[in-house]
């Protein structure tokens, strides 16, 4: 499952930071960054993570996140190696059994994704936003016990 993580995080970064309009530009960008896949697996990547085309300044179609225009394209970026050493998790807050997770943007639908598919004890369920998560925590649950079990599903979370 690493793996694929990984590889959605790096899609994400390359969605995020190159204006690429097709599949084969987006399967030798992770190629370049050591991903081998097959077309079809990167077709399920992208509906998972939800990815359009939308009409670029110049006119020509490339893929975008949801919320693409809560981002910034970069024109220098730096490699997606690089940007993955940065995590998508940014903070944690709770009030009563209720709690808010930070996210960089566009993070927060696939770490709510894998926080309601690891069936965590401790959390009824989650509703995300584009860089927040609501989590509903049950009764009578420590929220240091909730960061706990969080840190083997969040990557990054400490």
């Amino acid at each position: 499952m690493k793996v694929k993580t990984n590889r959605l995080e790096a899609l994400r970064l390359i969605i995020s930071s190159q204006q690429l309009g097709s599949q084969d530009e987006l399967l030798n960008a992770l190629q370049k960054e050591g991903f081998k896949l097959t077309q079809a697996t990167l077709s399920r990547d992208l509906k998972q993570l939800k990815v359009a085309k939308a009409a670029s300044m110049s006119g020509n179609y490339v893929y975008v996140l949801p919320n693409e225009t809560m981002y910034k394209r970069v024109s220098t970026p730096n490699s997606i190696r690089e940007m993955m050493k940065v995590p998508g998790f940014i903070s944690i807050n709770f009030s009563g059994n209720m709690g808010i997770i930070k996210t960089r943007p566009g993070y927060a639908s696939s770490i709510a994704w894998n926080i309601d598919n690891s069936d965590v004890p401790e959390i009824l369920g989650t509703i995300a936003g584009d860089d927040t998560i609501f989590i509903v925590i049950k009764e009578g649950v420590k929220h240091q016990d909730v960061v706990e079990a969080l840190t083997d599903v969040v990557p990054n979370m400490k």
